[in-house]
């Protein structure tokens, strides 16, 4: 089987730098237009996406399985254990690593244009609850995302990671216009629901009662919640009842209620 042995040091190895290091990699992948995938199945969904990669990493016992996944003009590089982990700054337990060019990204108008149900994520910076929000817009069949400029990266390793990979098979934009996003929404006929606790919030099973034709879920970080600006913009406040004293969902968790029950 194919691969090309590096160690530490080789140039080559550049783009798997630090890769918990968040800062670093918004200026090594900004620069470079790189993503990193990691694990067999979400590289294989990288490529089924159409997506184009520089090389991949992998340790010795993943080679045979993931080699095949890309075309022979990709190199694989393979590299002992301990350096891949000191490369990418922690153990990589699933053993491969793809450095994939980011995909350009489509126009607000262009991805809204045949759309039903859209999530809006505004200043959503952890990169866990994003990656969990795309899994769920996924396999509750939001037809795309849109991010607010202040919202973590979809495809920083560790959003995709959590996703599963379906990062890819969402579409999805990130807003230049904030929260004139959310006007443009509205404009295109989208009734923009902000998920959020407030006295005039109308219950989530009310508000899908009404059986909106296009509604487009906007909902913000945990903690701050989103902007005032964000919420005047919208449409409409809902909110998700509770029990048992809890006063809210975790934002992935929610999102995954909202979509289920605007499905």
């Amino acid at each position: 089987m194919r691969g090309e042995w590096v160690q530490a040091g080789d140039a080559r190895l550049e783009p798997y730098q630090g890769l918990t290091d968040v800062a670093l990699r918004r200026r090594v992948e900004g620069k470079q237009g790189l993503y990193i995938a990691e694990g067999a199945k979400v590289i294989a969904r990288a490529l089924a996406a159409g997506h184009r990669p520089l090389s991949v990493l992998v340790s010795p016992r993943w080679l045979d399985s993931v080699a095949p996944l890309v075309s022979p003009d990709v190199p694989v590089l393979v590299a002992p254990e301990d350096v891949l982990e000191d490369t990418a700054g922690y153990h990589v337990h699933r053993g491969a690593l793809a450095a994939m060019h980011r995909p350009t990204l489509p126009d607000l108008a262009h991805l809204i244009r045949d759309a039903r149900r859209v999530v809006v994520l505004e200043g959503i910076v952890d990169h866990t609850n994003v990656g969990a929000i795309f899994r769920s817009a996924a396999g509750l069949g939001a037809d795309a995302v849109v991010v607010s400029p202040t919202c973590a990266d979809p495809l920083y390793r560790r959003s995709v990671k959590v996703s599963m990979g379906t990062v890819f098979q969402v579409p999805w934009t990130r807003a230049d216009a904030w929260p004139g996003a959310l006007t443009q929404l509205r404009e295109a006929g989208f009734v923009v629901a902000a998920l959020a606790l407030t006295p005039d919030a109308v219950s989530l099973e009310d508000f899908a009662a009404a059986g909106h034709d296009r509604v487009a879920i906007l909902m913000g970080a945990e903690g701050d919640g989103l902007t005032h600006a964000a919420r005047t913009a919208a449409d409409a406040v809902v909110t998700i009842p509770m029990a048992g004293g809890v006063d809210s969902l975790n934002v992935a968790a929610a999102s995954a209620v909202a979509m289920w029950a605007l499905r």
